[in-house]
């Protein structure tokens, strides 16, 4: 990418302990550009009140640019109805949404499949549906690549129990991207619902839930260089009006009386309470900034710079990269002979450089590994082979010192 998109993420321009910021943890949290943190600034500024329920002209205002957001979501992931799309904290509350609303509606002896490429957000939410409903908990082996055994997969789909498959579209841990349409289309051969975590997905690929063969699609915001608590849900409309709310206030509901509540529409149905509503605005701003980049120009940057970094993390001795899936995104985690991940962390941030190290939220996949822990590169739109470069000259470094 070109020194202009960069030029755009102030935070870029910052030292840590003197020396120019790295900043390779974008798996975890992306760095903001400029307009969205001023177009949160600007509605702070000049506009904020809250929305949907004021006659007064900022009321309105409000309301208009968070509903905005609505469509540009919409349009984004080639959503079918601008209705369908929820706002919610996170991936985590959007998962633990379907787990509570969907899962009700799943009979005692039905399961919930899962793989073991999950980040904790959708493992957890499916053992409380499990302890609370009775459901069964099936989860699809990973073969050594890093890869869904798909084999295992449909096995586990064939006897017709699973209501619902909940799987990663690409991991945080490996880079895996999964091959959703065939796995979307599997699921539904054998009467099953599909949702797609796309939270890591969603930075650097285009999406569609329609060619997805997706049921439900949720992302975070604050992966793709938006605003934290800010997150979305997308279900199918006739899923969404079959499911009951999750959270009880006010804004969900059509009326309330001390005998009984009737609920509001989709989407409006799931949004209880006051939202985030600045954060919205800005997770508007952030989706028109990488669309104005354009996903082709970004998938092929990340592509290229992932190949190029694990060519040259290879060359570092006794560094080991971790899984060689078909399809990767920009997330690396390795591991090197001799030296704990949190060691390496902690050396490479005295030379400016951060990275992730730990179990990346996702503890049942790293044992799978038959580790503790790994250390984690991950790319952003901002990140350079510069960037990678100053990586393996971090952990030469570090080689030296720990091993």
């Amino acid at each position: 990418m070109n020194s202009e998109i960069r030029d755009q993420f102030p935070i870029l321009s910052e030292k840590v302990h003197g020396r120019p910021l790295v900043f390779l943890d974008s798996a975890a949290s992306a760095q903001k550009p400029t307009r969205v943190i001023e177009a949160m600034r600007d509605a702070a500024y000049h506009q904020y009140a809250n929305i949907h329920r004021g006659l007064h002209w900022m009321s309105e205002k409000t309301t208009e640019a968070y509903e905005h957001t609505r469509d540009v979501i919409a349009r984004q992931i080639n959503a079918y109805d601008r209705h369908e799309v929820v706002f919610v904290r996170n991936s985590t509350e959007a998962i633990n949404l379907v787990a509570h609303s969907y899962g009700s509606l799943l009979k005692k002896g039905q399961a919930v499949l899962i793989s073991e490429l999950e980040h904790h957000s959708n493992i957890v939410p499916w053992l409380m549906l499990r302890d609370r409903a009775g459901i069964e908990l099936r989860v699809v082996p990973i073969l050594e690549s890093g890869d869904i055994d798909l084999d295992a997969y449909e096995a586990l789909l064939s006897d017709g129990k699973v209501g619902l498959v909940a799987i990663t579209h690409m991991s945080n841990v490996l880079g895996t991207i999964t091959p959703a349409r065939k796995l979307a289309d599997i699921a539904h051969k054998y009467g099953s619902r599909i949702l797609f975590d796309g939270s890591q997905s969603i930075v650097h690929h285009q999406i569609d839930v329609q060619a997805l063969g997706a049921d439900f699609f949720v992302y975070t915001g604050h992966k793709i260089y938006g605003p934290t608590g800010i997150g979305v849900l997308w279900g199918k409309r006739e899923i969404l009006e079959a499911m009951p709310p999750f959270l009880g206030g006010g804004e969900m509901i059509q009326s309330v009386s001390f005998e009984k509540a009737t609920w509001a529409q989709i989407p409006h149905k799931f949004e209880a309470g006051t939202p985030a509503i600045l954060e919205v605005i800005g997770l508007a701003a952030a989706i028109n900034f990488v669309e104005d980049i354009g996903y082709e120009k970004i998938t092929q940057h990340e592509r290229d710079l992932t190949q190029y970094a694990e060519q040259q993390l290879q060359t570092v001795s006794g560094l080991k990269v971790l899984g060689h899936p078909e399809q990767r995104g920009g997330v690396l985690s390795f591991i090197m002979d001799g030296a704990h991940p949190h060691d390496l962390a902690t050396l490479l941030d005295q030379l400016g450089i951060a990275i992730r190290a730990g179990q990346h939220c996702a503890e049942p996949l790293v044992r799978k590994l038959g580790l503790h822990a790994t250390a984690r590169a991950s790319f952003g739109v901002y990140t350079t082979k510069e960037d990678v470069d100053a990586l393996i000259e971090g952990l030469e470094r570090a080689r030296k010192m720990l091993t």
